[in-house]
């Protein structure tokens, strides 16, 4: 009842020449950086999103699902350069990437070989692949290594007691587990609502309950405060599926539609900009799980895509500060080819999308090998080239000043990845 009331030493791998410069730590910067992570629970079909065009054998993988060719039309694939083009679906990020602030890794992921929706999840949320047990989230972790930056209220609350993370949509999403406190808020129109809070006789006997001085009591009044807060600032500032269906709804492991991503955007950035302490924001959006009837330039996934695009321009809008990142990520990507049913089935790597003015955009980093057989991992999929967690090194040590022995403890066994070097801006 308590929940439903609130609403809810591993060896460094980096190069010696970047150990020695860093043995002070990084340059700090992260007075004023801000972090989001949209999660596309399900396994995004990144050979849509980021259609590889100039590679004749995606045509041939895909007879019935590809997008066509660019040729200047509404219904065409959206050149970017010689290699890849968006979705038309996608059509809105063309003037981020134009204006060199929004770029993507083509074969990213986790190098764990697992196919199963909730492994792969859970090990993107812990920042540790191959890992089944349970554990702290990486974004609450690094809350705990970043509480220095949090500000006290005027009320003196200690700092540590003040939430750097939030959480929309999903009521206890694992990338937000662990000792940090977290905001987190109800997805959709619900995060609006006091809920049984809202009641005044309810409230008041509900608070006498948890008067006391005593932990539970304490952590108790601070998350019925925030959801009341949470309630009031976003409602001033602002509606049998057989087998394979229930696989689908599963895979999406608590989070909403992709339809509600942008409700859930404007919320998190509303929220955000009215706290400055709140530097660590959580996203999540299901439906990707496309293994039959994915449809081409229209059909589920388009839709599904042209909803994240209006999402990614408004986090765009909110979060466009010199050191914000967002990150647009998903648990492996699809097979090459397209299945029986005109679907895609579980696959490795995946197109991994960054945004912010920090970002050396307009233009794809990382490794792009082709859809030859042999260049495919176990001959199906597109193989994982980049690590995440060396993605995250490299935004975490630009914009949080993370130096070595943090970033190893953060994501244990990790390499830092020199081909990402010039990812971001210094």
């Amino acid at each position: 009842m308590l929940q439903a009331m609130l609403g809810a030493s591993t060896a460094w791998a980096a190069p010696m020449a970047w150990a020695q410069n860093n043995r002070a730590g990084a340059n700090r910067t992260d007075g004023d950086a801000r972090l989001v992570l949209v999660f596309l629970r399900g396994a995004y079909d990144g050979l849509s999103a980021l259609v590889p065009h100039g590679d004749a054998r995606y045509y041939q993988l895909r007879p019935h699902i590809a997008i066509a060719a660019p040729d200047g039309t509404a219904q065409s694939t959206i050149k970017l350069d010689d290699t890849f083009g968006l979705h038309p679906a996608m059509a809105a990020l063309l003037p981020l990437w134009q204006q060199g602030v929004l770029g993507v890794l083509p074969c990213a992921g986790s190098p764990d070989p697992t196919r199963s929706h909730f492994d792969a999840q859970h090990h993107w949320e812990l920042g540790i692949p191959g890992k089944s047990s349970a554990g702290a989230g990486w974004m609450n972790t690094l809350a705990t290594l970043r509480s220095d930056i949090i500000h006290p209220a005027d009320d003196m609350q200690s700092p540590r007691s003040r939430p750097m993370a939030i959480g929309v949509g999903e009521a206890n999403p694992t990338i937000l587990a662990g000792n940090a406190p977290v905001q987190r808020v109800p997805k959709g129109a619900a995060a609006t609502r006091q809920g049984a809070l809202g009641d005044e006789r309810t409230r008041d006997a509900v608070m006498k309950l948890y008067a006391g001085q005593d932990h539970l009591s304490q952590a108790f009044r601070a998350g019925a405060d925030s959801r009341m807060q949470t309630a009031q600032t976003l409602s001033v500032d602002m509606t049998d599926p057989g087998m394979l269906g229930r696989e689908m709804l599963a895979a999406n492991n608590g989070a909403g539609s992709a339809q509600g991503l942008l409700l859930d955007a404007q919320h998190l950035g509303t929220l955000m900009r009215q706290d400055r302490n709140l530097r660590l924001g959580f996203l999540s959006a299901g439906g990707w799980d496309t293994h039959a009837n994915q449809g081409a330039v229209t059909g589920g996934l388009a839709q599904n895509l042209g909803n994240l695009a209006k999402a990614m321009i408004q986090l765009r809008r909110d979060f466009s500060q010199p050191n914000d990142v967002v990150l647009v990520v998903s648990e492996f990507g699809r097979t090459s080819f397209e299945n029986g049913t005109r679907g895609t089935d579980h696959g490795h790597g995946n197109a991994l999308w960054l945004m912010g003015s920090k970002i050396h955009g307009g233009r794809w980093h990382g490794t792009w090998s082709g859809l030859a057989q042999g260049d495919l991992h176990e001959g199906r999929d597109l193989p994982v080239h980049n690590d995440f967690r060396a993605v995250l090194a490299q935004v975490l040590r630009s914009t949080y000043g993370l130096k070595p022995d943090e970033l190893s403890g953060l994501f244990p066994g990790f390499t830092w990845d020199n081909s990402l070097n010039g990812l971001l801006r210094t």
